[in-house]
């Protein structure tokens, strides 16, 4: 027997690769197994009313939960208690209520059990071990999204196909996050980093995910052929996250405001400020009021802290902000390396506050922003271990208190 690598024959090696490759088969007969049993209960109607079963019926939106939902569109929209009073389901739920509100599933004429099916694969694909990325940041850009589109500059223009698009791509952008970023999927050299040639690695994911997902549930198979682009329409939107092409659209966006010729009468021009209004509502914590703002910020970073934890585990060097010992919650918001707030943000968001010519929400959450600000900077330069020791965030997250601007 031909013996290499330290003395490991190769029948041994290529038993170990076949057991590795046999559970990963496995993996995937589970993951399509369990879905499986989930849709073909919903078909039934069969779905246990338990903590982790879906709401199918408006009867299901009890007490507490239905009453959020009549002031979904308010910006103090507490999110984390909304998935509490949903036992989990917040995505789906609030998913289902907007799209009553717009008439979607009439004017499309969708089926409600492909619907529910396909927002159930959508939740469940949520990672939610991870303490950012996972349903509930769905369900939030989501809410946020709703609000955008409610703006007076906006609402008049837009058609259906218009708020179908920009809903679901609220709903479908995060899809399947593994909780790491793309730098380290390439160092890795996962196997999605080769797929997409190291180019919005996870972008792309998320949305061939979701047209996987949406082609599963046959959601818009009765579509004629020319809605069939869809597809393309949702992956712009959902690509235009891409952190790294901020300054790109953002460039964009300032030039059509410097020159007055944003045309909403235009689908091309509507689909544009539906991919900025996208990255505001995935961006926009900051703009939230403190509580639910600082439970966001501590999130994320913890979300960072944990990377880090695995790139020193392997002996990789630790990426920025994702070092526990060395980048605080207050300096990855606003400090002199990162300045999340001054560089990401703030910029954005001036520039939604001028297409908006301003409405009073982007004036409610641009002073949200300046306080949040101020506030990170006081802590940063006062604060003890405790303010910014967030790695033990296992406990479940508390719902947030305060009013903060009950503006539409």
């Amino acid at each position: 027997t031909v013996r290499y690598n330290g003395g490991k024959s190769k029948t041994k090696i290529a038993q170990q690769g076949e057991v590795e490759a046999g559970t990963r088969r496995k993996m995937k007969r589970l993951l399509s197994f369990q879905r499986y049993c989930h849709a073909s209960r919903l078909l039934r109607g069969l779905v246990p009313h338990t903590p982790g079963s879906l709401h199918l019926l408006d009867d299901d939106y009890l007490g507490q939960a239905a009453h959020m939902l009549s002031k979904v569109g308010k910006w103090n929209f507490d999110i984390f208690l909304f998935d509490r009073l949903t036992n989990g389901n917040s995505l789906v739920t609030l998913m289902c209520h907007l799209f009553n509100v717009y008439g979607l599933v009439h004017h499309f004429q969708l089926d409600m059990v492909k619907l529910h099916r396909f927002l159930g694969m959508v939740q469940e694909d949520y990672h939610s071990q991870n303490p950012y990325h996972n349903a509930v940041h769905a369900a939030d850009v989501t809410q946020a999204m709703y609000c955008y589109l409610k703006e007076p500059k906006l609402a008049e223009q837009l058609s259906p196909l218009d708020v179908f698009l920009g809903l679901m791509a609220a709903a479908t952008h995060d899809v399947d996050h593994p909780g790491v970023n793309q730098p380290f999927l390439i160092k890795t050299r996962h196997h999605l980093a080769s797929l997409y040639q190291n180019t919005s690695v996870l972008e792309s994911h998320h949305w061939r995910s979701t047209v996987g997902m949406l082609r599963e549930s046959r959601l818009l198979s009765h579509l004629p052929a020319d809605m069939q682009d869809m597809e393309q329409q949702l992956g712009s939107l959902i690509l235009a996250t891409d952190i790294s092409r901020q300054n790109e659209f953002l460039s964009t966006f300032r030039e059509h405001l410097d020159n007055q010729d944003l045309d909403l009468q235009l689908a091309s021009h509507r689909h544009f400020i539906l991919q900025i209004a996208l990255k505001c509502a995935d961006v926009c914590n900051p703009c939230r009021f403190w509580e639910l703002s600082k439970q966001w910020s501590e999130r994320v970073c913890e979300e960072f802290y944990r990377q880090g934890d695995l790139e020193r585990k392997f002996d990789f060097e630790i990426s920025p902000q994702c070092n526990q010992q060395a980048d605080s919650v207050p300096a990855i918001q606003i400090g002199n390396n990162y300045r999340f707030i001054s560089y990401i943000v703030e910029p954005l968001f001036e520039e939604w506050l001028r297409f908006t010519e301003p409405s009073p929400l982007s004036q409610n959450m641009m002073g949200h922003l300046y306080k949040n600000k101020a506030r990170w900077s006081r802590l940063r330069y006062a604060h003890t271990p405790s303010d910014t020791q967030t790695h033990s965030h296992a406990e479940e997250p508390r719902g947030g208190g305060g009013e903060g601007g009950d503006i539409s």
